[in-house]
């Protein structure tokens, strides 16, 4: 059997009571962090779930996921993931291959950073398609139009777009709002179509599920007051409704 359990956005005591369970109960525990940055402890986990857990890197789960679908074919297998186990579509790629192979699967949902953004006051049904801003050594150094028209895209519908922020190949490293604001500034200037304007404003969510912070500016003030904080995601607003203007407000400088 394959059990993912989602830990949630922060530490150990995001995890429910079901996740806990099925940790306690199983033959072997797993956990990857390469999608998000934790904040909790694995050591603190172990004592939680009362079982030994094993790290896997991004690899483990991509090309060396046979291996793990081998165990769980006779032992109870557990995964733990950052925020919801579903969200990474390397996971759902993992659980159609387990049931292929015959492998009972179970998923033990927990909250995530597509949840989490309604923190903001901005009405979830309100987003559009979702980007992510990447490093610019993942582009070859090109900006990513693709990325930008889909802003665009959401732009002209109305739409809000939440923009995750890359993490380096090694999960060692995560961009920070300020650094994504350059790079969403640049792809204006390189493709200027007038999607991300200087008045665009920008809502930045950092640590979301732990101690939050909120700031809701014009995008040229985030470049003059560095945001560092990571993890963070940066949201452009579409059309606001008078309720998410006033919600906004409380976070604005001035």
């Amino acid at each position: 059997m394959l059990t993912l359990i989602g830990l949630g956005l922060n530490d150990e005591y995001d995890l429910t009571l079901r996740g806990i369970d099925a940790a306690k109960e199983a033959d072997k525990v797993y956990c990857e962090f390469y999608t998000g940055k934790w904040a909790g402890s694995v050591e603190n986990l172990q004592e939680l779930v009362k079982n030994q857990v094993f790290m896997l890197k991004r690899a483990d789960m991509e090309e060396g996921s046979g291996r793990i679908l081998e165990e769980a074919k006779s032992k109870k297998v557990v995964i733990f993931t950052q925020g919801d186990p579903m969200v990474a579509t390397t996971h759902a790629t993992l659980l159609v291959e387990a049931r292929k192979l015959g492998i009972e699967t179970r998923i033990i949902h927990n909250s995530s950073i597509f949840s989490a953004v309604a923190e903001t006051g901005l009405h979830v049904y309100k987003f559009g398609a979702t980007v992510t801003v990447p490093f610019m050594e993942k582009t070859m150094g090109k900006l990513p139009k693709s990325v930008y028209n889909l802003i665009g895209e959401n732009k002209s519908r109305g739409l809000h777009t939440l923009c995750l922020l890359d993490i380096n190949s090694d999960a060692t490293g995560f961009m920070t709002p300020t650094q994504a604001v350059d790079i969403l500034l640049a792809m204006e200037r390189e493709f200027g179509e007038g999607v991300i304007g200087p008045s665009q404003k920008v809502v930045v969510l950092c640590k979301a599920g732990g101690k939050s912070q909120i700031f809701y500016e014009e995008i040229e003030a985030f470049q003059i007051g560095s945001i560092e904080s990571t993890p963070s995601v940066l949201v452009l607003p579409g059309k606001l409704h008078f309720t998410e203007e006033d919600y906004l407000q409380k976070f604005k400088s001035s």
